[in-house]
């Protein structure tokens, strides 16, 4: 008898983007959402370069053409946020204010955690 488990990779099948937040449905059933300020891109981006996205590698990730951007599934499901280089012109002071204040309203509305026991 095998009792190894089975991994199976995570694949996003539709993604959707709010002003807070990054939410992946996954091909499983599974949902992840992580902070949008988790990419300094899509914060600094529009409504419409957000809605303009394309699922790459068979559901590994994201890619959002308009800005340059790619998620990968596994990047959300590990808490990997996108990499912020200083060194791109698009990154500036305005940017980490914006990315300090959308990382406040995700703290203010995060549920608390519950116990799970008694």
């Amino acid at each position: 008898m095998n009792t190894a488990v089975q991994i199976q990779e995570a694949r996003i099948k539709d993604i959707s983007v709010t002003k807070d937040t990054i939410m992946a449905q996954l091909v499983d059933g599974r949902s992840i959402s992580v902070p949008l300020a988790w990419s300094w891109r899509l914060l600094e981006s529009t409504p419409k370069q957000r809605a303009n996205w394309e699922i790459i590698g068979d559901g590994q990730g994201v890619r959002w053409p308009d800005i340059d951007e790619d998620i990968s599934a596994e990047g959300m499901l590990y808490g990997i946020p996108a990499p912020r280089s200083r060194m791109s012109s698009k990154f500036n002071l305005k940017s980490e204010k914006k990315i300090m204040a959308a990382n406040e309203r995700v703290k203010r509305t995060a549920k608390k955690p519950t116990a799970a026991y008694p």
